[in-house]
């Protein structure tokens, strides 16, 4: 009996923060059909569909949603390349300083971005780099990177090293046992981490505010319309886009690496 009300407890509790959390998301989706176009109003007055239109036909909109995409599609490659061959390095080898280098990987997303948006900045400076997508992608990948390297040095870490063994004691070389063995292994947890960096790259705006010079990524574009708005309605309507495309990888993601706390490999 008590533990059941502890259960129902629990429950209610985990439900109001769930509801804390997203209802002022929630509020974005309702003014994103609001007629009411200067202000915030509630309850709106009465709900249309014309700002999806209007926004259809916005060319600014699609010239930032164009440029967030290709940001967030090379800066994901980058960290795919770089965040794998980085957990292969610490999880399966011994060196002086592994750790110290595990923890160098991760400090990007550990700092807050300010502080990774200025030491970008100042270095793009004093190298005399001219921003450009260049240097959005850049500065994106330096956190992509920690996600895709989280995903891959767990599942490394969870895959026996005995496999990579048998596989070289049967003649394969290490192309065939990366492709045939370790690649299957952790194909999924690299898919997530892809798709978790896709979304983190994709709705970013601290460091892109530092590294971005003149051009507009979607969030950088929602930001600008938040302070002069020209339609309101807009900005919600890109604003509930934002959160479909960040929420659908996200929700791939978890998906793809729950249930994968047992060792490939042993007893298998």
């Amino acid at each position: 009996m008590h533990s059941d009300r502890a259960s129902k407890g629990l429950k209610i509790a985990a439900g109001l923060g769930l509801a804390f959390m997203h209802l002022p998301i929630l509020l974005i989706f309702v003014y994103a059909f609001t007629t009411e176009d200067k202000s915030y109003q509630w309850p709106p007055p009465g709900l249309t569909l014309k700002w999806f239109g209007v926004t259809w036909n916005r060319p600014d909109v699609w010239e930032a949603l164009s440029l967030s995409v290709k940001v967030a599609s090379i800066s994901t490659v980058i960290a795919l390349f770089l965040g794998t061959l980085c957990a292969a390095a610490v999880s399966r080898t011994r060196f002086f300083g592994r750790e110290a280098i595990s923890l160098m990987v991760i400090l990007p997303i550990a700092l807050p971005g300010i502080v990774t948006g200025i030491s970008l900045r100042s270095a793009f400076n004093l190298a005399d780099i001219p921003f450009s997508f260049w240097t959005i992608v850049l500065g994106h990948a330096t956190f992509c990177i920690v996600v895709v390297y989280n995903n891959a040095v767990a599942r490394f870490r969870r895959t026996s090293g005995s496999l990579v063994e048998a596989s070289m004691d049967l003649g394969a070389n290490s192309f065939q046992t990366f492709r045939y063995v370790i690649l299957p292994n952790i194909s999924t947890a690299l898919l997530a981490g892809g798709m978790l960096a896709f979304a983190l790259s994709f709705d970013e705006v601290i460091v892109t505010t530092f590294t971005a010079g003149q051009q507009q990524t979607l969030p950088i574009w929602m930001l600008e319309e938040l302070v002069r708005p020209r339609q309101r309605p807009v900005t919600n309507v890109v604003a509930m886009v934002v959160v479909l495309v960040t929420f659908l990888p996200i929700l791939g993601a978890y998906y793809l690496t729950r249930g994968t706390d047992t060792v490939a490999g042993q007893g298998k």
